[in-house]
């Protein structure tokens, strides 16, 4: 029996990571996925290792925050072109997710990151320096998403091993 649950919970790991495609929790779902398998057979591993996948999941939200203001500040955004690039990230994901079976998320994401920056910077700056600034926040976003989605791979990798009895 524990064969028949451990590999339900590497298939769930590895749906998980799907919803990083949504902009949604994955590396949480990952995250709690582990734990309730330590809860249930806490043999299989320490609660150590479930911290050290724990400061993974909040390095790679920290770290796509922190890129996409870092892409958008180097390319010359200021702070509301920031603010605007990160709400209109979130804005993005939301009415791309419905397309593409949930990939349009990600691509909301990205041209939303860039139309909020260039709209709140347009203001204050010329169009070919609002859309310098926008590019940042677009490419920003777009490594800051490429880094949390690969420590949630890595994630499920380390877990694996860890699960299967």
């Amino acid at each position: 029996m524990e064969y028949l649950w451990a590999t339900l919970i590497i298939l769930l790991l590895l749906v998980s990571q799907a919803v990083n495609i949504f902009g949604g929790p994955a590396n949480w779902i990952a995250l709690g996925l582990v734990a309730l398998w330590k809860w249930l057979y806490p043999e299989s591993m320490g609660w150590g290792f479930v911290g050290v996948l724990a400061a993974m999941a909040v390095v790679g939200e920290v770290l796509e925050f922190v890129l996409q203001t870092w892409g958008a500040k180097r390319y010359g955004a200021s702070s509301k072109g920031n603010i605007g690039g990160i709400v209109g990230a979130i804005v993005g994901a939301i009415f791309g997710a419905p397309f593409l079976f949930g990939i349009g998320a990600i691509l909301g994401a990205l041209v939303g990151a860039y139309v909020g920056c260039l709209v709140f910077e347009l203001p204050g700056k010329s169009m070919p320096e609002a859309r310098h600034a926008a590019l940042g926040a677009f490419w920003g976003k777009a490594f800051g998403f490429t880094v949390k989605f690969s420590l949630g791979a890595a994630m499920v990798v380390l877990s694996i091993p860890r699960v299967w009895p």
